[in-house]
């Protein structure tokens, strides 16, 4: 079972919020067709917390984990990330939200013509604020962080799962994003694999002080998490250590 001592949660309740959510509904489909897909969700993540969210496939995850990602637009209620309120937003702002966020998928996304450095290196190039500098020592230093740095030239097709979920959670890091989003990143991977991958998640989040919230079904990682957020219809029906008795 999952422990979260009293210091912890009080640091937690003192920590700026970075994702604050109330009263958000989302819909799927116009007219007759049109589905409410979010019930009245109302959540605030702290900055630096790892947050692991699950529940039963279609609970809407994924969906609220997008919609936190700027990658789908708000519909009703509020939702502020880092502060602005992104209902509403215009494209260009929400251009700017996502500079600030990594992602990392079950797929990882690779680009299968580039090389490992290249995949990460594609990340820096969007931030100007990373062109100063060697953004070449940047990207092996993060490689060799999460024990690649014997693989900087290999192509995705020449890595192995895990390896290839370790590249992308170097070039969703790489960065230092504010908050991570990640969806099922160790859906595909076996035990050791999958392991090894969240703890190389939690070790670069807790050093770089950013926020992670992570879809999951997967129970072996549950420890990792500061909090529990447990959704199911569309609603979100526990949040905190208590949801951990759901899960099991």
């Amino acid at each position: 079972m999952l422990i979260t001592n009293s210091t912890e949660l009080n640091q937690s309740e003192n920590s700026q919020s970075v994702i604050s959510i109330n009263n958000l509904n989302h819909y799927f489909g116009e007219g007759s067709l049109r589905k409410q897909a979010l019930f009245n969700i109302n959540l605030q993540i702290n900055q630096g917390e790892i947050i692991i969210m699950t529940g039963p496939s279609g609970s809407g995850k994924t969906t609220l984990l997008t919609l936190m990602g700027g990658l789908r637009s708000a519909q009703e209620g509020s939702l502020e990330i880092l502060g602005k309120q992104i209902r509403g937003a215009k494209k260009k702002q929400l251009t700017e939200l996502r500079r600030n966020i990594g992602y990392i998928f079950q797929a990882h996304n690779l680009m299968t013509f580039l090389t490992v450095k290249e995949n990460v290196r594609m990340s820096l190039e969007l931030h100007k604020k990373h062109l100063v500098g060697d953004i070449n020592a940047k990207t092996v230093e993060i490689l060799e962080t999460v024990g690649l740095g014997n693989r900087v030239d290999y192509y995705p097709e020449n890595l192995s799962g895990g390896q290839k979920q370790r590249v992308a959670i170097a070039r969703a890091l790489v960065s230092h994003p504010k908050i991570v989003l990640a969806d099922e990143p160790t859906a595909a991977l076996d035990k050791k694999s999958g392991r090894d991958v969240v703890e190389i998640m939690q070790k670069l989040a807790k050093e770089q002080g950013c926020t992670i919230l992570l879809v999951t079904h997967d129970n072996r990682i549950l420890d990792i998490a500061d909090r529990i957020v447990y959704m199911e219809d569309g609603k979100l029906i526990s949040d905190g250590i208590d949801t951990v008795a759901k899960v099991y």
